[in-house]
């Protein structure tokens, strides 16, 4: 494993999501240590399904209660309630089916089923991230989880989509370059008040975007910054492109 500031180096994806889901349950059952509770804004994709199976096979799960875990979404995609490509559907299927978790405490963003628009879901998360915030903006996530893109978005705030500029805490997407193009996404904003935020990359796919995210500070991803730490977990070939770094 190297280091070099906020970027963790780890050997391959099957060593990464051993070591981001140990580094989950450790924060998670950290925040439970202090006032009882804790919170997480989930991701999708492979290395994100590879973490959470890596904490249901953990001997050290246990420590975190996750009746006491509230569970929420950085982003997902309009469309209707179970459908596969769902972050919902994939994170309850992969994870929350197989935990004792509160289902109070799970906050999908709403269906296309549900609500007639990725804006009407939108604004029906910014109310409920408002009500667990105490009344406006959002709840101080312990720690909120994000992929990358090859094109260097997080969650859904693709580059160059005006949902990137968007304010408040949730924002409908529309002509997202991937499919589906109707989606809803936490703000930049709401990203970047959580205490903790880590960016999980795996694959040369993304050395690209890994680099260029790092290097200029321009695309999406590069504007993450929480107020606490942010740190980049990923495996080597997903920090290829970063030739200042010793393996």
């Amino acid at each position: 494993m190297s280091r070099s500031g906020a970027v963790i180096v780890h050997e391959d994806a099957e060593v990464l999501a051993e070591a981001v889901a140990s580094r989950l349950v450790n924060r998670l059952a950290d925040a439970q240590a202090h006032r009882g509770s804790a919170s997480i804004v989930l991701t999708g994709g492979r290395i994100a399904a590879k973490v959470y199976a890596n904490i249901l096979g953990s001997k050290i799960s246990s420590v975190v209660d996750w009746s006491q875990v509230d569970f929420w979404w950085g982003d997902e995609r309009f469309l209707p309630a179970g459908d596969p490509d769902r972050n919902e559907t994939q994170a309850r299927e992969a994870f929350l089916d197989h935990l004792p978790v509160d289902p109070a405490r799970v906050h999908p963003m709403a269906a296309s089923d549900a609500v007639g628009t990725p804006e009407e879901a939108a604004a029906l998360y910014a109310a409920e991230l408002a009500k667990a915030a105490g009344g406006e903006g959002v709840p101080a996530f312990d720690l909120l989880l994000l992929g990358i893109g090859e094109d260097g978005h997080v969650a859904s705030l693709f580059p160059g989509n005006p949902a990137l500029e968007a304010e408040g805490s949730a924002v409908g997407v529309r002509n997202s370059p991937k499919p589906p193009p109707e989606r809803v996404s936490l703000t930049m904003g709401a990203i970047n008040t959580a205490p903790a935020a880590w960016i999980i990359a795996s694959g040369e796919g993304k050395a690209d975007a890994v680099d260029e995210a790092l290097a200029k500070r321009e695309l999406p991803a590069g504007l993450v910054a929480a107020q606490g730490h942010t740190r980049w977990l990923v495996d080597k070939a997903a920090a290829s492109g970063l030739k200042h770094l010793e393996f």
